[in-house]
């Protein structure tokens, strides 16, 4: 959220002008059924902290207002052309998939699972906790941490849901429970077996204290059952793939992955997910 304060712009291209163009793209191919991956960050700073899909949508960052305006788009061109749409709003995205296959490597990642397990695994010194005065319980900032592959099945759900007929419909992707900056790294260290070394930092432009998921509908709407609503199975699939893909740390993590089946692909030459 806080780099796209920083620049603008290559959110505003990645995120609106692009979901312009591919929109159009879909229009002259046809396609009938799209999936669209949104964010949690279209609602700025619900005043509870928790949002459903009716909460107001009130950006406080470029990120948030260019998927919003990307939902937008995709709302207006489904009524001029009769597409049928899912809009999935992330909360926050973390783990790697459980099998071990895939995971992320990004470089100079500042999502903070991934940056706690590049601490935990010796790729970087230490890990900042930006903003510690938060109006939350520990004083750090909280969030609705959902597992990829659980995010991966809501994708195919909706998708199964549109290709049956059903109507356009927007979707929280959460677990609908919080847990703090810290929460998080004492489960890290739970996985590492140790502490991992952190210093506070003030807070970044475009944060929010506190946002969680009201994931009621999604729930009912596809029949979403998710797998891995756990932190320690989270942050475990997360460090067992950075040890995994760094040979200078070969030892195994304690935390705890558990197997899952490989999903089915959604083929469908009428069909879009992004």
């Amino acid at each position: 959220m806080s780099e796209s304060v920083s620049d603008p712009l290559r959110y505003y291209a990645g995120n609106a002008c692009a979901t312009r163009n591919l929109l159009w793209c879909c229009a002259q191919a046809g396609v009938a059924n799209f999936v669209f991956s949104s964010s949690a960050a279209v609602y700025g700073m619900p005043a509870s902290g928790v949002a459903d899909e009716l909460a107001p949508t009130v950006p406080i960052n470029p990120y948030g207002a260019s998927k919003l305006m990307g939902e937008w788009m995709l709302r207006d061109h489904a009524a001029a052309s009769g597409l049928r749409f899912a809009v999935l709003r992330y909360f926050n995205v973390a783990g790697s998939d459980v099998r071990g296959r895939i995971g992320p490597v990004t470089r100079n990642a500042t999502l903070l699972t991934k940056v706690a397990c590049e601490v935990a695994t010796g790729k970087r010194k230490h890990l900042a906790i930006y903003g510690t005065d938060f109006a939350t319980p520990d004083g750090t900032g909280v969030r609705d941490y959902v597992h990829v592959d659980d995010l991966a099945r809501a994708h195919f759900d909706a998708l199964t849901y549109l290709r049956g007929g059903g109507e356009s419909v927007v979707l929280n992707c959460g677990y609908g429970r919080g847990y703090s900056v810290r929460d998080v790294l004492r489960a890290v260290e739970r996985a590492n077996g140790g502490p991992i070394p952190v210093v506070d930092a003030p807070r970044r432009a475009g944060d929010v204290p506190l946002l969680i998921a009201d994931a009621t509908k999604i729930r009912r709407v596809l029949g979403w059952v998710p797998r891995y609503d756990d932190i320690d199975v989270i942050i475990g699939s997360a460090l067992a793939w950075e040890h995994r893909i760094d040979a200078r740390t070969p030892r195994p993590t304690s935390g705890r992955v558990l197997e899952g089946a490989a999903l089915p692909r959604p083929d469908s030459p009428h069909a879009m997910v992004v």
